[in-house]
């Protein structure tokens, strides 16, 4: 599984993912595992990129590392990759402070928590239509992910920002290619087309504001007057957009796997509802939605936990290694819902936290709640076998094929 690489003057040890084929995209924990025994950061190699890069399996490295300065997420300022930037590159997740710093004051005045707070009614509506619509199944089968997980958290982020009219399946299409890409070409096309669609969905919304996130981001300005550019607001629907709905539905796919997969769990939760949100928060740790980071850049040479990173390095930080790492959590291979799994990194840490965390948090309770309350036979349709999103970004399945007595 290692080969080896010159870097710089050194020669290393390099571990090639692809070796372990479709059983590290199935299941990629013993990989973890395996890693983390050895030490907390490794120089890996993936099909379909050009370079190797360092990643770090452990939950305290993994911390120290989203939060070091001397990482940069802005790949155009560190000439990482050549390639031409477009208006959803214009975003919180791919800049440094001070960019950084403006970009989220000025969304976090739109994006508040009474917002995401006024949202709850509606999300337990359209969980109750879309359940009602899954019970009228003849076989009482159906796909998960299709019949609740997508709509809902689509339904969702496109309401919030003013977007009902949204081709949803186009746009899941371009989405599920840039986070799990098939090829260099098929990407770049996908990006291209989500870059338009928005750009010519934002110029609507200047001429024909309303009560919505999009025309907010349009409208908010700080004490000084400064407001979004049109890239940047761009930029900020794209994140919304995509990053939001797809880590949505991997929370609540991968939720109501794990309690299915894990009966003894499942029957606590169904005796007691009020752990739902542990339930959700543990499958945060233990199957995170996002596999791993987006990548950071080391901006100067640095020496880390052994490893030298040189100026330009791409590094990653495993956040499912860092869940299932047993000097933070205590049997952190057992799916547990009554553990406190305060300290999992699956919506980052330091100034780029996620800002969409508690309204991903609110889908999946209601979710998992209302799914579990209307089917009390719920269970995994065994009549075909679960296929796995591949990459190294999200971790889910395409499709979860339960079934129920109707």
């Amino acid at each position: 599984m290692n080969a080896k690489t010159t870097h710089g003057a050194r020669e290393e040890a390099v571990v090639d993912l692809a070796a372990y084929g479709a059983r590290f995209v199935e299941n990629p924990y013993p990989v973890y595992a395996e890693l983390r025994a050895k030490g907390p950061v490794h120089r890996v190699r993936v099909p379909g990129q050009e370079r190797d890069f360092w990643l770090v399996v452990r939950n305290e490295e993994g911390r120290r590392i989203l939060a070091d300065e001397r990482l940069s997420k802005d790949w155009r300022s560190q000439g990482v990759w050549p390639a031409d930037a477009l208006p959803i590159n214009e975003n919180m997740v791919e800049s440094d402070p001070p960019k950084h710093t403006r970009l989220r004051a000025l969304v976090t005045r739109a994006f508040t928590a009474r917002r995401i707070e006024a949202l709850a009614p509606r999300v337990h509506t359209l969980t109750a239509d879309l359940l009602d619509s899954m019970a009228k199944a003849p076989d009482g089968r159906a796909d998960l992910v299709a019949a609740l997980a997508f709509p809902l958290s689509m339904t969702v982020i496109c309401e919030l920002l003013g977007v009902p009219d949204l081709d949803r399946q186009s746009f899941r299409g371009w989405t599920n290619e840039i986070v799990a890409s098939s090829s260099d070409e098929a990407t770049g096309e996908a990006v291209r087309a989500v870059n338009a669609y928005l750009t010519g969905l934002i110029e609507q919304k200047r001429t024909a504001p309303g009560d919505d996130l999009l025309s907010a981001l349009l409208r908010t300005t700080d004490e000084e007057g400064d407001r979004l550019s049109p890239e940047e607001v761009v930029g900020m629907a794209f994140l919304l957009l995509a990053a939001g709905h797809e880590t949505t539905v991997g929370l609540i796919s991968n939720t109501v796997l794990a309690l299915l997969r894990h009966p003894d769990q499942l029957a606590l939760l169904r005796a007691d509802f009020s752990l739902t949100g542990n339930a959700v928060e543990e499958t945060l740790r233990y199957d995170s939605p996002t596999e791993n980071s987006t990548y950071r850049f080391a901006t100067e040479t640095m020496d880390f936990c052994g490893a030298r990173f040189e100026k330009g390095d791409p590094v990653l930080v495993s956040l499912a290694a860092a869940g299932r790492d047993g000097e933070r959590f205590e049997d952190a291979e057992r799916f547990d819902i009554t553990r406190t799994a305060r300290g999992h990194l699956s919506f980052g840490h330091g100034i780029h936290y996620c800002l969409g965390a508690p309204l991903a948090r609110l889908e999946a309770g209601a979710a998992v709640r209302a799914l579990l309350e209307r089917f009390p036979d719920l269970r995994l349709d065994t009549s075909e076998p679960l296929v796995y999103i591949p990459g190294m970004l999200v971790r889910g399945v395409r499709r979860l094929p339960v079934r129920w007595t109707g």
